[in-house]
């Protein structure tokens, strides 16, 4: 099989065209707010937030709404509630998002215990069913996520300041708790977004391991975003075609690819990568030793 055939050949069935947008679609949208995740220190809260909206996928089985819906309101309202725990500063906010995740995802598995068929129905929402993407969640992801990265576009400048320097955003006069929730409230939609791609237990990794490997790879924020959006399309696309091939699901192969990108990003980064330092210091110890002899 040559190379066209081996890229050619799945896009025969529809479920992996559709498959293919929304891993695109998920990969460039998770790596861009990835960028703010990351530079924020905001991993755990991503974590949690991903975990603590499965009682909202539950009630919305139960009451036999969309599984996304569901997700979206409660994922908004944990959003939400963790910036109101922790705004005025008498909890932090690490603090507040561990009070919040362990209840809500204690309350989503209290909710499944009730689902006799939750193995076959809700398992999707944990792992990801990316080749299971209907064309109205294609659309929902896309209409979402246009949303989401049209917003981060047109305000870059305030979430810029407020990401790097607190204090300018208050000199400046700028909302800054407006703009706190708001990206609060972008990072619950992206990850809602990401449920059918990559599901609840590694939507994480699609978040913060394609901008970990763009940090290392660039210095400023615009080139951050970009080789992110890239990296994560790539390692989705990439991770796709594997799990076709392979046999293995689709979910944990976009991130095996994303983790291997990391690896080799960390290994080899020119002035950043683990070779780079590791020749620096030993530069550095012989520069040392010859000036010593002398």
């Amino acid at each position: 099989m040559g190379w066209l055939d081996w890229i050619l050949d799945p896009l025969a069935y529809g479920f992996m065209w559709r498959g293919l947008l929304a891993a695109l679609m998920v990969g460039v949208l998770c790596s861009v707010l990835g960028t703010y995740v990351i530079l924020q220190g905001m991993a755990f809260f991503g974590d949690a937030l991903a975990h603590a909206i499965l009682p909202g996928v539950v009630i919305a089985y139960l009451a036999g709404w969309p599984l996304a819906l569901g997700a979206l309101v409660f994922g908004v309202i944990t959003a939400v509630g963790i910036g109101a725990l922790s705004h005025r500063g008498q909890i932090r906010e690490d603090t507040a998002i561990g009070i919040i995740f362990a209840g809500s995802f204690a309350l989503g598995v209290a909710l499944l215990s009730t689902v006799r068929s939750y193995a076959v129905d809700l398992a999707h929402i944990l792992f990801g069913d990316v080749l299971g993407v209907s064309p109205t969640d294609l659309w929902f992801t896309f209409g979402l996520g246009a949303l989401v990265l049209l917003i981060v576009f047109a305000l870059y400048k305030e979430i810029l300041v407020l990401a790097f320097d607190p204090t300018l955003a208050v000199v400046l006069r700028l909302p800054a708790t407006f703009l706190r929730y708001l990206m609060l409230v972008l990072i619950a939609v992206t990850i809602v977004v990401s449920l059918q791609t990559v599901g609840v237990a590694l939507v994480l990794a699609m978040l913060v391991t394609p901008a970990a490997a763009a940090q290392l790879l660039t210095r400023r924020l615009p080139s951050m975003m970009a080789v992110a959006a890239l990296i994560g399309a790539f390692s989705n696309v990439t991770g796709l075609y594997l799990s076709y091939y392979v046999n293995v699901a689709s979910g944990p192969a976009m991130v095996l690819v994303a983790t291997a990108i990391f690896l080799l990003a960390f290994t080899f980064a020119p002035r950043r990568g683990l070779l780079w330092q590791m020749a620096r210091r030993r530069r550095a110890l012989g520069t040392a030793l010859s000036s010593q002899s002398s």
